[in-house]
């Protein structure tokens, strides 16, 4: 049966279903779950007992073919592709689900008792899973989606994060972490497998010393995992996926001795290590503990499900040499590369296969997707580690390296260089384990996620294992779902394609192209201003309710939204914002658009520069708003707590997308995909897949600026980040009022870090050498914005040649040249 699809407006956050009767009328599943969860009449229930009934009810219409979907596969053993990812950005499931169920119905039942209570306040309950904090959790997330929806046999697993990373508040212009609860009431989407539990050896047991948790050596310890599974819904609802996420235990709770003797502590510190383990997303790095439990998890992850995915192939598969013709394990990124290792043991320890079947298997099943350029992200670990968690498979890993070296020395014999390069050990003061390495050694395939960087990754990260596995490296251009991110996100945009070009983009994205023939049309260009002037008022509205803070919808939006990080570069954006401060100080008619610049992300606790960075965004909101001569001209506004649904509510709104980062340290980006598929036009540097994006839509329609990642390469030894202060008025007076304490006069001083990055240490990302550029890219974009017709030209053309970037095609592509994973279907 193909996906249904329904030219009807979709349910969203933005839409209120119609109701049809009252619930007083008839019986049923929805009153049901009121009456026997909940104990509650449905004239009595509040949002949240109303959320929790809805979401049950659709669960139970979800059951059925989740039931027949894992019927289906384990009667057809097909092969199954298995998704390891540390991050599930999946945001609200309530909304996502309605819609890839078509199940409308059930939302506009839940309405009818009490037509007063909004759909708006209803989804509200709701919280944002604490699973995933950036662009790697998202695309997972998509990726599931994706995988549903094309029917191919799989499963996500991840980590269920108590608290997630950290619910963001700013106070007095600076970030301050709170623990997120998100799972302060209970989920009614997930299902507990007590009976599929894992169990986790580690080499160390614990105990309490002054009140301190120490590891000690000798001992040992286990942690038992238990699932947590939550149905994936691929649209049109047939086929139902499963997402595993893995609960941290110990195997009793307390020791009842120890109890009973008045050690009321010691007696539950096996349980106290356990639950800390999947406790937070990202605990602190900074610290050796902080490192110590990251390491933990990332074994506890990759144990629990490579230990479940064996299980499941030997239910149906007698034969081990079938594993890679039945089994497809991608690593999402470094973190789980130490499923090289695990899967190694349990073929050689478990299987008890020669180490050379062992190894064929290992390489043949596994699969490696990079993300990131940056040396600190490609993850080192102590071999100290190893030693205290999981010796055995620290033993692999040495055997794996000393043969791998040996081929490395038999194919360039006396290159002590390359072989030193190549290692999966580094030595030196410490020896640390090269996660990166480990993934691509044991792998078969190892992509990159937009064209520049899998070039950048072949030709500069990891050049000599490129030129010794050439045909193991490919690309794989990122995509994301047009199911929540127009769909879902932007009805009112969806209703305009579906009235235009039917719904079938909603499975084949690539049909937006329809669109670029109405490009020049006054009467569509007016409806699809129209469906973006909607999208800016809702949004002026939720933030003036929210936060308090009044934005003007007809002001330009532009928009930076992603994790706050130096090579993302927010703080160019807001040099360029003072640069504009300054002019319209001195030129109060300075003629230019009136703007609204929006800031959100967040700032890894232990990463102070990219704290202060958030700092100086909220001062200069201060002055700009304080100053009579800029603000009714700019507005600067920071929304804390940046996460899918506020993305879900911004990205249809926004007019500028910026895409910014240093050229050549941006893998991809997905956010820039979303701004494009509704209607935004990017201001971007030449970087991750905004060099995609331009070939589509023409250059001519995106704003390109800045020094391209060659450039920034052969600028390293000899860029002077002072030339362009000593040189450039602009930039001098800008940075002139940043640290000369214009917008600190409280705190005078404070960003002198960002004064030594900027001119003391060299300017490493390179911010003055593109800001004069960057201020010319807006330039233009004022002039363009000042036309309407043209300017909404444009905007529609980005939308209409977006198709490439959709989620179902990328994974279409990791199914037929990675997986060789083919669709399940009755």
């Amino acid at each position: 049966m193909a996906p249904r699809t329904s030219k009807s407006a979709p349910a969203s956050t933005n839409r209120t279903p119609t109701t049809a009767g009252t619930a007083a009328e008839h019986a049923s599943p929805y009153r049901d779950h009121l009456a026997l969860d909940q104990v509650v009449p449905a004239e009595a229930a509040t949002p949240r007992e109303r959320f929790e009934a809805l979401a049950r009810t659709l669960r139970d219409a979800i059951a059925p073919n989740w039931l027949k979907t894992r019927a289906l596969q384990d009667s057809a053993n097909p092969k199954r592709v298995y998704y390891l990812s540390m991050e599930f950005l999946i945001g609200r499931t309530l909304v996502n689900n309605i819609i890839n169920m078509r199940a409308e119905s059930l939302a506009q039942e839940a309405l009818a008792p009490a037509p007063e209570t909004t759909w708006r306040e209803l989804i509200e309950q709701e919280p944002d899973a604490g699973l995933g904090n950036g662009g790697l959790g998202r695309l997972a997330a998509c990726y599931i989606d994706s995988l549903a929806t094309l029917h191919i046999p799989a499963m996500g697993y991840g980590l269920r994060y108590d608290y997630g990373i950290f619910r963001q508040g700013i106070e007095n212009g600076q970030q301050v972490e709170h623990p997120d609860p998100w799972l302060a009431h209970s989920d009614p989407w997930e299902v507990v497998r007590c009976g599929e539990s894992v169990s986790v050896p580690i080499a160390c047991s614990f105990e309490l010393e002054h009140g301190v948790l120490r590891a000690v050596s000798g001992g040992s310890s286990r942690l038992m995992g238990t699932p947590y599974d939550r149905p994936v819904v691929g649209y049109g609802g047939e086929t139902v996926n499963t997402l595993r996420l893995w609960k941290a235990s110990a195997p009793d709770e307390f020791d009842f001795r120890e109890f009973s003797g008045g050690d009321f502590v010691g007696a539950v510190v096996d349980q106290i290590v356990a639950e800390s383990v999947t406790r937070v997303l990202y605990p602190d790095d900074s610290t050796n503990a902080g490192q110590a439990l990251r390491f933990v998890q990332e074994y506890f992850l990759v144990c629990c499900s490579l230990g479940d995915i064996v299980a499941r192939f030997r239910k149906q598969n007698k034969d081990w040499q079938q594993l890679p013709e039945k089994v497809a394990i991608q690593l999402n990124d470094t973190h789980p590369a130490i499923a090289v290792a695990e899967l190694m043991r349990l073929l050689l320890d478990e299987a008890h296969l020669s180490w050379e079947t062992a190894w064929d298997l290992t390489v043949r099943t596994l699969a490696y997707t990079n993300h990131t350029l940056l040396p600190e992200a490609l993850e080192k670990w102590p071999v100290r580690f190893f030693e205290r968690v999981c010796p055995r498979h620290l033993e692999l890993i040495y055997e794996i390296n000393r043969r791998f070296l040996d081929d490395v020395r038999a194919r360039y014999p006396g290159d002590e260089g390359r072989i030193e390069r190549m290692s999966l050990v580094e030595e030196g003061h410490g020896r640390l384990i090269r996660m990166a390495h480990l993934a691509i050694v044991g792998s078969h395939s190892v992509n990159g996620v937009a064209r520049i960087h899998s070039e950048l990754l072949r030709t500069r990260v990891v050049s000599d294992f490129a030129e010794m596995y050439p045909d193991r490296f490919n690309n794989k251009t990122n995509g994301v779902t047009p199911r929540r991110w127009i769909q879902q996100a932007n009805p009112e945009l969806a209703r305009l394609l579906n009235a235009t070009i039917g719904d079938t983009w909603l499975t084949d994205l690539s049909q937006l192209q329809g669109l670029a023939a109405r490009a020049d049309d006054p009467k569509f260009q007016e409806e699809f201003r129209a469906a973006k002037r909607g999208a800016k008022e809702r949004f002026a509205e939720w933030v003036r309710t929210t936060t308090g803070q009044e934005v003007d919808p007809t002001t330009l939006f532009d928009c930076q939204i992603k994790r706050i990080h130096e090579y993302k570069r927010q703080l160019l954006n807001v040099l360029h914002i003072v640069v504009l401060y300054s002019q319209l100080r001195d030129n109060p008619d300075l003629a230019m658009p009136r703007r609204t610049f929006f800031f959100a992300g967040k700032a890894a606790p232990a990463y102070r520069l990219a704290k202060l960075i958030i700092k100086l965004i909220n001062d200069v909101a201060r002055a700009v708003d304080a100053d009579p001569r800029t603000r009714d001209r700019i507005r600067v506004v920071f929304l804390p707590n940046y996460n899918v649904t506020l993305a879900e509510r911004l990205i249809p709104a926004a007019d500028v997308s910026e895409q910014i980062s240093t050229a050549g340290y941006e893998a991809s980006g997905t956010g820039n995909m979303k701004f494009m598929m509704n209607g935004a036009l990017t201001i971007g540097t030449r970087d991750g897949a905004t060099i995609e994006m331009a070939e589509q839509a023409g250059e001519e329609n995106l704003f390109l600026f800045g020094l391209t990642a060659q450039q920034v390469a052969e600028s390293r030894g000899w860029y002077d980040p002072r030339w362009h202060y000593e040189n450039e008025p602009e930039t001098r007076r800008a940075l002139d009022l940043v640290f000369g304490n214009h917008f600190s006069p409280a705190e005078p001083g404070i960003y002198e870090p960002i004064r030594e990055a900027l001119l003391t240490h060299g300017d490493y990302f390179m911010h003055l050498a593109d800001l004069t550029a960057y201020a010319e890219a807006h330039r233009r974009i004022g002039e363009v914005y000042a036309d309407p017709r043209e300017w909404t030209r444009r905007a529609i053309l980005n939308v209409a040649r977006s198709g490439l970037f959709s989620s179902d095609r990328a994974i279409a592509e990791y199914a037929a040249d990675i997986w060789s994973a083919e669709p399940c279907l009755a």
